[in-house]
C-alpha cells in the first residue's frame, strides 16, 4: 500500500464531502423502507404476497434503472448524473403525499419505484465519481471512506422508522387480550385509524423528499471536478464487451450478487432467529440495530486497515471471518448464536465497497457502465432471501419446527448465506494474487 498518496486531496475536499454525504442519504432511505412490509401490510389490510411488493418494488428500480442512468452520465457527466438521481429520489418521496390521500397502495408503490429509481443514479454515480476524485492508488480507501457514512443514514433510517413510525401505528395496537385491536372495529373505524396511520408513514417520506431538494440545489451551485478519463464518452457496446473480457470485473459482478444476497439475508432473518429463541420482535430491533452499528465500526477500522493491506487480502480475511461467524450462528443455538449473527455485520462492513473498488479499478472510461453492472448486482438481495424462506418452511411455518443436521432450520437457514461469504473471500484471495 502506498502510504503517501493522499486519500482525498484539500482541493476536492468539499465535492468529497457532498458526495459523501449521498452514501448517507440512500442508506437511510434503505432503511426506513425495510420495515414498510410489516407497516403497508398491517394499515392497508394485505396479504404477504402484496405486501411484499414493497421490496419488488425497490430492488425493481435499482435493476431498472442502473444501466439507464450509467447511459446518461456517459452522455452527459457525473454532475449532472447525481442531480438527476436526486431529483427522481425527491420525487418519489414527495409522492407519498398523494398517495397517502388517494390510499392507494400502488401508488405508494409507484412513488417507492420512482425514488428507487434516484438511488439507483446515485449509486451508480457516486460510487465511480469517488473512486476518479483522486490518485487511483487510494481509490479503493477512499471510496471504503465515503461508504463508512451509509451505515450511519441506515442507522438513522432505522431509529426513524421504529420510534416515529412503527410505534405511532394505531393499526399495530393490542387488545389485552392480545388480539390486534385493529381487526376488532368496524370499516368506519378502520378507515379513520387508516387515514391516520398512513400520514403518519407519509410525513418522514415528504420531509426527506425536502432535505433531498435542498442538497440538489446546494450540489447544483458548486464547482464539482472531472476526470477526463472516467468521464470520456464510451461507445456502450464495445464498453460492455471490454468489461466482460476482463475476469476481476465480471467475478465482482457475480461476488457483488452473493454479497447483498447475504447482506439481506442476515439482517432479514435476524430477527426470525431471535424470535426462535424467545426474544419478542420489539426487544429484536435492538440486536438489529446492534448490528448496524458492528457494521459501521467495522467499515471505518477496515478502510485504516486498508492502508496496510491490499484489498484482496482484507476481503479474504473479512470473507473468512463472516464465514467462522456463520458457522457458529448455525450450529451452536441460543445466544451464542444471536451474537455471532450480529457479529457477522462486522465482517460484512467493507464488502461491497471492497468489490465494488477492485472490480472497477483501472476500467477508466468504462467505469460508469461497470457501475451499472454492480449496481444491478444489488438483485441478489432480492432473489436469495426466498430461498432462505423455503428452508425455514421445510418443517412448517415455525422456525423450529425440525431438525436439520442436529440444529432447528432458522439455524441451518443461514447455510445459505454461509456459501455467499465462501464466493466472497474466494474472488478475495483470487484478487490478493494478482495485487502482490
Amino acid at each position: 500500500m502506498d502510504k503517501k498518496a493522499p486519500v482525498v486531496s484539500k482541493k476536492v475536499l468539499l465535492p468529497f464531502i457532498l458526495v459523501t454525504s449521498l452514501f448517507a442519504l440512500w442508506g437511510f432511505a434503505n432503511d426506513i423502507t425495510n420495515p414498510m412490509v410489516s407497516a403497508f401490510k398491517k394499515v392497508l389490510e394485505l396479504d404477504n404476497f402484496k405486501a411484499s411488493l414493497v421490496q419488488l418494488a425497490f430492488y425493481g428500480g435499482y435493476f431498472t434503472m442502473a444501466l439507464p442512468a450509467a447511459i446518461f452520465v456517459n452522455k452527459y457527466s457525473y454532475k449532472k448524473g447525481v442531480l438527476l438521481g436526486l431529483a427522481l429520489y425527491a420525487v418519489g418521496a414527495l409522492l407519498f403525499y398523494p398517495a397517502a390521500a388517494y390510499e392507494e397502495f400502488y401508488f405508494f408503490l409507484t412513488a417507492l419505484y420512482i425514488l428507487t429509481f434516484g438511488l439507483a443514479f446515485l449509486e451508480t454515480t457516486a460510487n465511480p465519481y469517488i473512486l476518479a476524485m483522486g490518485d487511483p492508488r487510494t481509490a479503493t480507501r477512499r471510496l471504503n471512506l465515503a461508504q463508512a457514512f451509509n451505515p450511519m443514514g441506515a442507522l438513522a433510517g432505522l431509529i426513524v422508522a421504529q420510534n416515529y413510525i412503527l410505534s405511532a401505528l394505531q393499526s399495530d395496537d393490542l387488545t389485552p387480550s392480545g388480539q390486534l385491536l385493529y381487526e376488532t372495529l368496524d370499516e368506519s373505524q378502520r378507515s379513520t385509524i387508516r387515514t391516520s396511520d398512513l400520514s403518519v408513514i407519509r410525513d418522514p417520506y415528504v420531509i426527506l423528499g425536502l432535505v433531498v431538494i435542498a442538497f440538489f440545489m446546494i450540489i447544483l451551485f458548486t464547482n464539482m471536478p472531472q476526470n477526463k478519463d472516467q468521464e470520456a464518452k464510451a461507445n456502450i457496446r464495445n464498453s460492455i464487451s471490454r468489461l466482460f473480457k476482463n475476469g476481476k470485473f465480471a467475478w465482482g459482478v457475480v461476488a457483488q450478487m452473493f454479497y447483498v444476497g447475504a447482506q439481506i439475508m442476515v439482517w432479514t432473518y435476524l430477527y426470525q432467529y431471535a424470535e426462535s429463541i424467545g426474544i419478542d420482535n420489539a426487544t429484536a430491533v435492538n440486536y438489529g440495530i446492534a448490528a448496524l452499528v458492528v457494521f459501521l465500526t467495522g467499515r471505518w477500522i477496515g478502510t485504516a486497515l486498508l492502508k496496510y493491506l491490499n484489498s484482496g487480502d482484507l476481503l479474504f480475511y473479512f470473507g473468512v471471518g463472516a464465514s467462522v461467524c456463520t458457522l457458529v450462528t448455525i450450529f451452536v443455538p441460543g445466544m451464542i448464536g444471536l451474537y455471532a449473527l450480529v457479529t457477522i455485520s462486522f465482517f460484512m462492513s467493507i464488502m461491497f465497497p471492497t468489490i465494488y473498488g477492485v472490480a472497477l479499478e483501472g476500467l477508466d472510461r468504462d467505469a460508469k457502465f461497470g457501475a451499472a453492472f454492480l449496481v444491478m448486482a444489488i438483485v441478489g438481495g432480492a432473489l436469495m432471501p426466498p430461498l432462505q424462506g423455503i428452508i425455514l418452511d421445510w418443517g412448517g411455518t415455525g422456525y423450529t419446527d425440525t431438525l436439520i443436521l442436529g440444529v432447528p432450520e432458522v439455524n441451518f437457514s443461514f447455510v445459505l448465506p454461509l456459501l455467499c461469504f465462501f464466493v466472497v473471500f474466494i474472488y478475495g484471495k483470487s484478487i490478493s494474487r494478482r495485487l502482490d
